[in-house]
């Protein structure tokens, strides 16, 4: 018996990427997902000869050993990301739809696929993405108007708010949850004004960008700020959206944002000046377990020994 696994990001991208797949194609499949920073799923997939899984929002690269663990193992693929892929094995039964231009997303990437079939979905991942300028461009080609926009937007950084934290305890709902709830939507509209699941995020984000609205930078000068969060679950969902407000409020400024994991460590996330882009990939994949794109990036886990030493790498990296 053929089996289908769907494994992607926690985030807003990797849910909405999948929504539009299973609404072009109807399946229930097993759901492999984690927390956004959980990116090497492949290690969880069990497969054998002629298993169909889909990939979604997880770098090809952090993945590569379990690709090919899997391709060994008689299994098909299919490939969505954007993130850094390294070099992309050829095999006849690999589709790699990749692309790490700065300006898409896995969703859009799916969108393209799909021929523009739920391309709503495809912009509220975009806007949870933070790219902005991307989402309103796809808004004004489809002639939505400002109320539609703005509820594309928010239901995007809702979604991707959710995907924030160490482990899936700090989160309001498991992303396999929060994909089953928004998957029969055909119209992201309907669901940020239907879904009791969206409702409970957008209080919980509402309470978390407060507490952090609250803090002063750590370090700030005209190109480069930090800022150290508490180690609370509060800041641990929080980290990933408020460095995409930070980077929206302040464009000409790169930010690194740390945040204790909780277990003894760090997590980083890094967003470049949007006036001055630089890679933002390749700075955390300085380190282990950094990586990420070119305008959005992080560190999965950082030791506290190490801080010093990260944020002078990282404002003489980003200072001009």
């Amino acid at each position: 018996m053929t089996n289908h696994i769907d494994v992607f990001n926690g985030d807003a991208d990797g849910i909405c990427a999948l929504i539009q797949l299973r609404l072009a194609e109807p399946l229930d499949t097993e759901l492999i997902t984690g927390v956004k920073r959980d990116v090497t799923l492949l290690k969880q997939v069990k497969a054998t000869q002629g298993d169909q899984i889909t990939v979604l929002d997880i770098s090809l690269d952090r993945n590569r050993t379990d690709l090919q663990r899997l391709l060994d193992a008689g299994a098909q693929l299919r490939y969505f990301d954007h993130h850094f892929a390294g070099d992309i094995p050829k095999h006849d039964r690999l589709l790699a739809v990749i692309d790490e231009s700065p300006d898409v997303c896995t969703s859009l990437l799916v969108d393209r696929y799909l021929a523009e079939r739920f391309t709503l979905w495809a912009i509220v991942a975009a806007f949870g993405d933070n790219l902005v300028q991307v989402a309103e461009r796809r808004c004004a080609e489809l002639k939505l108007d400002l109320d539609d926009c703005l509820r594309l937007r928010q239901l995007g950084e809702l979604l991707n708010y959710n995907g924030y934290g160490t482990r899936i305890e700090d989160l309001h709902f498991h992303p396999a949850a929060l994909f089953q709830a928004m998957r029969h939507f055909s119209d992201p509209r309907q669901a940020f004004g239907s879904s009791p699941e969206v409702a409970v995020l957008a209080s919980g984000y509402a309470s978390d960008r407060e507490q952090a609205s609250n803090l002063a930078p750590e370090f700030v000068s005209p190109t480069t700020a930090v800022y150290l969060l508490p180690d609370t679950a509060w800041a641990r969902r929080v980290i990933g959206v408020w460095a995409n407000d930070l980077s929206q409020a302040h464009s000409e400024r790169a930010h690194l944002i740390l945040c204790p994991d909780g277990e003894g460590a760090y997590s980083a996330s890094v967003r470049t000046a949007r006036t001055y882009p630089q890679s933002a990939s390749a700075f955390c994949r300085r380190y282990p377990e950094g990586g990420g794109r070119e305008a959005a990036a992080g560190i999965n886990r950082f030791p506290e020994t190490g801080i010093a030493e990260l944020i002078t790498d990282f404002v003489a990296t980003f200072s001009r």
